[in-house]
């Protein structure tokens, strides 16, 4: 059988600086760039997601790429709306007027990196 070592995913970015960035500076994340370019988001208890460079041949992910649980969805997006973050609103979904969808298994908003791809704040 073979032995598999930490698993970690990926995805794209248009540029791996300004994403870094955005996930350093309005999440709050740890994140900065390894080797060869490639972004590294640091999560915790060994944990990383990477973020590579595609440049203008990315295509933002249609489905969340990370979700990130928190205590309490609602103050996390009060917190992220006052740093500038917009969140996404989805057409026949029962999200609350900041965004939020309560009810439907645990609290969830999303929003969007700087390259489009799709992020959640869930409730943990």
């Amino acid at each position: 059988m073979v032995t598999f070592h930490q698993p970690f995913s990926g995805f794209s970015v248009v540029d791996v600086p300004a994403s870094l960035a955005f996930y350093r500076d309005v999440l709050g994340l740890d994140a900065r760039e390894g080797e060869m370019g490639i972004g590294r988001i640091h999560l915790g208890h060994d944990h990383v997601v990477i973020a590579y460079p595609k440049g203008d041949d990315h295509v933002p992910a249609t489905f969340t790429v990370l979700n990130l649980p928190v205590d309490d969805v609602g103050e996390a997006v009060a917190e992220l709306t006052a740093a500038g973050l917009e969140f996404l609103r989805y057409e026949g979904s029962p999200q609350d007027e900041h965004g939020v969808m309560r009810g439907y298994g645990p609290d969830i908003a999303w929003f969007t990196d700087p390259s489009g791809n799709v992020f959640s704040v869930i409730a943990r």
